[in-house]
C-alpha cells in the first residue's frame, strides 16, 4: 500500500469517526477524497462571520491592555463580556478577581468555547445581547461591561449601555476608531453628533489607545481604537430626557442648519427662539446648552396650556 493509499483510508476513516463518511458514499476515487479532505479542514477551521461582525484579535498584550483598562473592578466586581468569540479577552478577564459572565450570539464559537475551555461553560450566556434583560444577569446588581464589539452593532451597545446605566458604571470597548472618536467626541468638533450627546449626558469618555487593523484575522477595513466610559454622579437630566433625546436627533438629522431652522417645529412662535445659541449649528452646542433648549420647550408647552 502506497503513502497516498494509506493517508486516503486515514482521512476518510477520521470522517467516518465523525459521522461524515455517508456524505462520500456515492462518490468515487479522487472525487470522494477531494470532498472528504474539503470536509476534514472546515471541520478544524472557524472562520470569522460577516454577519456577526466577527474579527479575532490575535495580539496578546492588546487583550492584556483592554482587560486591564477596567477600573472598577474593587468597587464592582461584576463583569460582563459582550461577544467573547474565540476567548482571546477572556482569558485575562478571568484573571481578575469578580464574578463573570460573558454574551455571545454564534452556536459555533459557542461550541469552540465549550469545547477548549469546558471550565467556561457555566459563565457562557447564549443569545443576542440585544435582546437580552440585563437586569437579571447578575440578579439586578451592578455589573461592568466590557468586549470587542461587533462593529455592526457598536452603537446599539452604547444605547443599551444607557439603558442600563443604572446598573453599569463602567464600558470598557474596542470600537471602530471611526465610532470611538464620535462617542468621545467635544462640542466644535466634525465628529461630534448623536451619540456624543446623548453617552455624554451620562458617561465621561475616554480614548484610550488604537488598535492597528493588522491585529485581527482576518482583518477588517478599517482601524479600530479602545475607550473607557465612566458614568456620571447625576443619572437623570434636569429635562424630560424622552424629549432631550426627540430634540438631540432633530438637531443632528438636519446637521448643515442652524438651530433656528432645524428645530422650527419645535417652537412655533419665532420669538421664542432668542437665545444666541439658535444662531448656531448643532455640532456647536454643548450639553449644557441641549438640556437648556429642551427646557424652553417644556415651559413653552407649560404655558400654551394655560
Amino acid at each position: 500500500m502506497n503513502y497516498f493509499s494509506i493517508f486516503d483510508y486515514y482521512l476518510l476513516n477520521i470522517l467516518n469517526q465523525k459521522g461524515l463518511y455517508f456524505i462520500f458514499k456515492k462518490q468515487k476515487g479522487q472525487k470522494a477524497l477531494k470532498s472528504a479532505y474539503i470536509c476534514l479542514l472546515k471541520t478544524k477551521r472557524l472562520k470569522a462571520k460577516k454577519s456577526f461582525g466577527q474579527h479575532f484579535l490575535h495580539r496578546e498584550d492588546i487583550a492584556s491592555a483592554i482587560a486591564g483598562a477596567l477600573k472598577q473592578t474593587e468597587a464592582v466586581p461584576r463583569i460582563l463580556e459582550i461577544g467573547p468569540g474565540k476567548g482571546m479577552l477572556t482569558k485575562y478577564l478571568k484573571n481578575i478577581p469578580a464574578e463573570f459572565k460573558m454574551v455571545e450570539a454564534d452556536v459555533d464559537m459557542i461550541t469552540f468555547l465549550r469545547k477548549n475551555h469546558p471550565d467556561w461553560t457555566d459563565d457562557i450566556i447564549e443569545g443576542d445581547f440585544l435582546s437580552l434583560n440585563l437586569s437579571q444577569i447578575f440578579e439586578g446588581k451592578s455589573f461592568l461591561m466590557i468586549g470587542n464589539f461587533p462593529y455592526n452593532i457598536s452603537s446599539q451597545i452604547v444605547f443599551r449601555l444607557i439603558q442600563y446605566r443604572t446598573q453599569i458604571p463602567e464600558l470598557v470597548g474596542m470600537f471602530q476608531k471611526e465610532m470611538a472618536v464620535r462617542i468621545v467626541s467635544p462640542p466644535g468638533s466634525k465628529d461630534y453628533g448623536i451619540i456624543s450627546v446623548l453617552t455624554q449626558a451620562y458617561y465621561t469618555g475616554e480614548l484610550l489607545f488604537d488598535v492597528d487593523r493588522s491585529s485581527f484575522k482576518p482583518p477588517p477595513k478599517v482601524q479600530s481604537a479602545v475607550i473607557r466610559l465612566e458614568r456620571k454622579l447625576n443619572l437623570s437630566l434636569d429635562c424630560s430626557e424622552s424629549l432631550f433625546k426627540s430634540v438631540v436627533k432633530q438637531a443632528f438629522n438636519q446637521r448643515r442648519k442652524m438651530l433656528r431652522n432645524s428645530l422650527k417645529s419645535l417652537f412655533p412662535q419665532a420669538d421664542l427662539m432668542t437665545d444666541p445659541f439658535f444662531n448656531q449649528r448643532p455640532e456647536d452646542l454643548s450639553l449644557e446648552d441641549y438640556i437648556s433648549v429642551t427646557k424652553q420647550i417644556e415651559q413653552h408647552r407649560i404655558d400654551s396650556t394655560k
